[in-house]
């Protein structure tokens, strides 16, 4: 800086305000001084300026799985909200390992970036974030809340998509065809049960419950390669992928595709391009990012409000492939 300052002919502290956008500076001492600034190659002292100020403008996502299309969609809409507000975005992924997972956002806060954006690893218990967030760092969670749930969670927000909403208006509008027979399709055999499937469940046997059918535990704990076999007329299914396996499994042996109805949880590309149309209950995870980020900016602004659960809409795009009658 006292280089510039020779160099410009100007106070150090003319340099100090124009680096740092300060009033009381002339439009030509200020051009003097960026001139200057450019034939040096000068550049501010990021850690100096940070131990000064005890912010880094610095935010954290960390994604289950970066290769998923809804995390990297989610972290895209985090970074708009980041460099509205001036933030750079850091990143890893946990690949589902709880242990990974703690040791990013541990990582992260002693780094001292302000706040985190987490897809929660299933069946972690985010507990381990409470010294953090009560030392100033803000957390808000994507996709999943953290567990556990309740009286003695961690408290950060969180931003879901509302699965349950979605699964019920899907079933009503399989009910509204005639079927009867409803299912739900994901996971592999065996698996525990995720957050996601549990709401989707949920919704699914609220809406049968609505309309005064029965639900049978056994057509709720489909995975998709049972469905031709399950002897239920139409299903939902838990994920794009699950949507894949089950259109396969409809199929019969010379090549046509059973008449059992299919909703798929996610939108896809070519999804209405290929006949019929798959219908689908879509979502859009960079609105999610979005609302995070918002949620963690007005966090470090000071907001002191209890913790936030956002819940975005899931909404049915009827393209075919379930708007048709079961078989007689």
């Amino acid at each position: 800086m006292k280089d510039v300052a020779s160099r410009a002919g100007v106070a150090l502290k003319t340099v100090s305000r124009v680096v740092n956008g300060e009033p009381g500076v002339t439009p030509a001492t200020a051009e003097r001084v960026l001139s200057a600034i450019e034939d040096l190659g000068f550049r501010r002292n990021e850690s100096a300026r940070l131990l000064r100020t005890g912010q880094t403008a610095a935010l954290g996502f960390i994604a289950a799985n970066s290769a998923d299309p809804d995390q990297a969609a989610l972290q895209a809409g985090l970074e708009e909200v980041a460099a509205d507000h001036g933030f750079l975005v850091y990143s890893g992924s946990t690949h589902g390992d709880p242990d990974r997972e703690q040791r990013l956002a541990l990582a992260l806060s002693a780094r001292r970036v302000d706040g985190m954006v987490i897809v929660p690893t299933p069946g972690d218990d985010h507990r381990y974030l409470a010294a953090e967030i009560r030392a100033g760092v803000a957390a808000v969670f994507a996709l999943r809340p953290p567990t556990p749930a309740g009286t003695g969670a961690v408290p950060g927000d969180a931003v879901v998509i509302d699965e349950r909403g979605g699964a019920y208006a899907a079933v009503a509008h399989l009910i509204a065809h005639g079927h009867r027979r409803i299912g739900y399709a994901g996971g592999a055999p065996g698996a525990p049960v995720g957050y996601r499937s549990q709401r989707l469940m949920l919704g699914c046997r609220q809406a049968m419950t609505a309309a005064g059918l029965p639900v049978d535990e056994a057509w709720l704990s489909m995975t998709p390669g049972q469905l031709s076999a399950a002897g239920v007329t139409a299903a939902l299914c838990g994920s794009r992928q699950h949507t894949a396996q089950a259109l396969r499994a409809v199929r019969s042996a010379d090549g046509q595709r059973r008449r059992v109805a299919v909703i798929g949880f996610g939108d896809f590309e070519l999804a209405d391009l290929v006949s019929p149309g798959i219908t689908v209950l879509s979502y859009d995870p960079v609105r999610i990012g979005r609302t995070a980020g918002e949620l963690l900016v007005r966090r470090l602004a000071g907001d002191a409000a209890p913790p936030r659960l956002v819940e975005l809409p899931a909404t049915l795009i009827p393209r075919g492939s379930a708007e048709f009658p079961p078989p007689d």
